[in-house]
């Protein structure tokens, strides 16, 4: 097999665990998102649409828009989760709309955090993509 193919499979895998992940979250156990989570999201979602597409036609060139995506998130999520883990940053700041942007509605281990879940996946597809090389 293409090494390009496995990891395109890989970053469409990665972005539908952390699609479904968020749906979970917030459907299932009724967590409501905060404006961070929703922006993080936006940036999330259509990976898993790109990569698929890419998958189905053999489009390695979809791995720059899934960088946009990717560079965009981990920088969101990374703010993001500052804000729940430095508290002079989390406590100068302005209220969200509706639920806090600090409100942790996981924390294992003391620093696992849904932001952090998110900066996970984000970097690893953002590392795949650049594993994904020219022929």
């Amino acid at each position: 097999m293409d090494r390009r193919k496995l990891y395109l499979q890989l970053l469409f895998l990665t972005s539908l665990f952390a699609t479904l992940g968020s749906l979970y979250f917030s459907e299932i156990r009724q967590y409501v998102p905060c404006e961070f989570c929703w922006y993080q999201r936006i940036l999330m979602y259509p990976i898993v649409i790109i990569s698929l597409i890419g998958l189905v036609r053999n489009d390695f060139g979809a791995k720059y828009y899934i960088r946009v995506f990717s560079i965009l998130g981990v920088i969101m999520a990374g703010y993001h989760y500052a804000l729940q883990k430095v508290s002079f940053l989390g406590n100068g700041m302005a209220a969200c709309e509706g639920v806090s942007c600090t409100v942790q509605y996981i924390n294992w281990l003391g620093f696992i955090t849904i932001p952090l879940l998110s900066l996970t996946a984000f970097s690893i597809i953002l590392i795949l993509t650049f594993l994904i090389k020219k022929d």
